[in-house]
């Protein structure tokens, strides 16, 4: 259900709640101020551009998404592969990515795939966002220490190569505000009467108020570097579009999605913790591609759920979208009234912001731990993804990470599926007194677990194992919850060499949606004589046994 139809049925709209989600609101909305403008630097495009996200994202998640107190907005995770398509491709080619993106991720809601994208594994979720903090902390170094000219490389070891040469040339004005921008967005809010105040926003504002003052030529801000920043609202218009920029940005697009997808539903359960509701998964995604096809076309790129964001949004009270929305509108009227203002910011002031968040982003106790006790395969994964984040791409770090994390899953479901002959002992328990006993040459096998494309091996193995041939063969399904397309062929090309080779195979138990798939893929037919299907072990075995040799 869309959270604000389900907020205003539990009677969250009502006048008596508007002055905590209003304060909620402006509060978060001035809080999203520098990070959306350093998330849009890192981004490779102008600050302006990242308000201009965080209004239209903000505004159409919390109108239309399935979580109450969410607040959406530009966030690291996406700054690797956001930065890598404005290289390639330019601002217009980011801006199609985006919208492209925003299409899946409504797909993906409408498909009903909310419930599955929460659960992508942890060791590719920790390892490719650990990554991506690495590859922002260095990435930021050169505003951090003013370094004097764009660093360049095509791989990462080659830009941290020549960004470690450069170290010795940093700018020291620079550098010492950096580093008093740092520790006060880290410590700023323990110093008494300034804990209600974020640390991001408390660091902007004193190095701001720094350079103002001081006047330090050297130390760039974002007018030196990028001009005046517009106080208007950006004019709709739409990207330029065609199939070859659609083919080529495919996979960027993708891994928008795939990004957005995991974190704003992460950022929902977060969310969920805190407030004790329970967010739609579904029509989160649904709400997230509803905000990424539209911010493109007022300027903005790709949005998701901030974790932060949201978490402050609850703190300070927010029990409904309308603070998302006044947090929406707050930035609205910061861009038309006060963007001026913002050309003074110093850029490494914000390069210090991005610091903190690539740090929180790391998740370095968890990463630690998880390598400590998680079990070989899954501290392999982590691995991997983390080094391909890092020194390959993203794009490749994420599909691998989910293909290598499947591969493991599929691995230990297989061997966790059991296709075992039965004792007599076990046997003679089952029959019914009205039936003769079994005799040697009756095999039973039972399945225990899907019977899919990882698990046919087992069944191969167990009725290749036959040391003589018998009779007669029963295969029971009772413990097979389901099974796919390549488990009935091989059920089938098994039943075949039998039946050629004189064996009567009959299959018994199977659930109700087992047995449609073997009806309609044939193995079972009603009218066919004699009986290949029982209802009942008791009854396939009575029909069996009786028959003589």
């Amino acid at each position: 259900m869309i959270a604000i139809v389900e907020a205003t049925r539990a009677g969250l709209l009502r006048r008596e709640h508007w002055s905590r989600n209003i304060v909620a609101g402006i509060i978060v909305g001035i809080v999203a101020l520098p990070l959306a403008m350093a998330f849009a630097i890192a981004s490779g495009v102008r600050p302006e551009r990242g308000i201009y996200t965080a209004i239209v994202a903000g505004l159409t998640v919390s109108l239309f998404g399935g979580c109450r107190i969410q607040i959406a907005g530009p966030t690291g995770a996406f700054i690797v592969i956001l930065a890598a398509v404005t290289a390639r491709h330019g601002v217009d080619g980011l801006l199609l990515a985006t919208a492209m993106a925003g299409l899946i991720l409504i797909t993906l809601g409408l498909a009903g795939f909310g419930s599955v994208l929460r659960f992508i594994p942890d060791p590719v979720v920790t390892g490719f966002t650990a990554g991506i903090a690495v590859v922002i902390w260095i990435g930021q170094w050169r505003d951090f220490f003013g370094l004097p000219a764009m660093v360049s490389g095509e791989h990462f070891h080659e830009r941290l190569w020549a960004l470690l040469k450069t170290l010795p040339h940093l700018d020291l004005p620079t550098t010492t505000l950096a580093l008093g921008s740092l520790l006060i967005a880290v410590y700023g809010p323990r110093i008494p009467h300034l804990a209600r105040i974020p640390g991001p926003l408390l660091a902007m504002v004193v190095a701001t108020t720094a350079q103002t003052v001081a006047g330090l030529d050297s130390v760039a801000t974002i007018s030196s570097t990028f001009g005046a920043i517009s106080s208007e609202f950006p004019i709709p218009s739409l990207p330029a579009i065609s199939f070859d920029r659609i083919v080529s940005l495919l996979p960027s697009a993708f891994t928008i999605a795939m990004l957005g997808a995991i974190e704003s539903l992460l950022s929902a359960v977060v969310a969920d913790n805190l407030a004790g509701t329970r967010h739609d998964s579904n029509q989160e995604l649904i709400g997230q591609g509803i905000a990424n096809v539209i911010a493109p076309i007022f300027g903005g790129f790709a949005a998701t759920g901030a974790i932060a964001r949201t978490a402050t949004n609850f703190r300070n009270g927010a029990t409904s979208p309308l603070a998302g929305i006044v947090h929406a509108l707050t930035l609205l009227v910061i861009l038309l009234v006060l963007a001026p203002l913002a050309g003074r910011i110093p850029l490494c002031a914000l390069a210090a912001i991005l610091f903190v968040v690539a740090w929180n982003m790391s998740e370095t106790r968890r990463f630690l731990e998880m390598v400590r006790t998680a079990p070989g395969a899954d501290v392999a994964i982590l691995l991997i993804t983390f080094l391909l984040t890092v020194f390959a791409d993203l794009v490749i770090a994420v599909n691998v990470g989910v293909i290598l994390a499947m591969l493991l899953f599929v691995r230990r479901m297989a061997n966790a599926v059991k296709v075992r002959r039965q004792t007599d002992t076990e046997l003679d328990s089952q029959r019914a007194p009205n039936v003769p006993p079994i005799t040697d040459d009756v095999a039973v096998f039972v399945i225990e677990g899907p019977l899919f494309f990882g698990a046919v091996d087992q069944l191969e193995q167990a009725l290749d194992e036959l040391t003589h041939q018998p009779r007669a063969v029963i295969i029971r399904l009772p413990q097979v919850p389901f099974l796919d397309i390549t488990g009935i062929q091989a059920l089938g090309t098994e039943i075949q060499a039998l039946e050629k080779r004189g064996v009567r195979v009959a299959l018994t138990e199977a659930r109700s949606n087992v047995l449609r798939k073997l009806v309609r893929a044939g193995l079972i037919r009603k009218s066919a004589h004699p009986l290949r299907y029982y209802r009942t072990f008791a009854d396939g075995l009575a029909d069996l046994v009786s028959v003589t040799p």
